[in-house]
């Protein structure tokens, strides 16, 4: 019972974020954090992100969601810091060199910070 509760609390926060379809190659952006993925088909060479502010001990990591199941891909990391003038952002980056299922969702996350955008991987 717990499993299925499981799924389904991860199906609706699925459903509730910004998501596009993908061909391992998009940019997808959820409130002020967005996630970059880099591939061909159903391989993903890089991925990454950014969130639109700068902040001390600000970290990402990157999950996948695949048949309702999510799944941690990556450890948190900490993003670097940028200021372009008058833009501030905390950038993250991941090779990955991944093969993924067709249909599979690719998140990033940050910690204390709204927002998670995903990309479904399809060939």
């Amino acid at each position: 019972m717990k499993r299925m509760i499981t799924a389904a609390l991860a199906a609706l926060a699925l459903a509730a974020t910004t998501a596009v379809p993908a061909h391992a190659d998009a940019t997808v952006r959820d409130g002020k954090v967005s996630l970059s993925v880099k591939g061909h088909g159903l391989s993903v060479r890089r991925a990454g992100g950014w969130i639109n502010s700068l902040g001390t001990g600000v970290r990402a990591r990157l999950y996948t969601v695949d048949h309702g199941q999510r799944h941690t891909l990556t450890r948190w990391r900490d993003v670097t810091p940028l200021t372009y003038g008058t833009t501030r952002m905390s950038t993250v980056d991941w090779t990955l060199n991944r093969r993924f299922r067709a249909g599979a969702w690719l998140c990033i996350e940050f910690h204390h910070t709204d927002g998670t955008p995903c990309a479904q991987i399809r060939p």
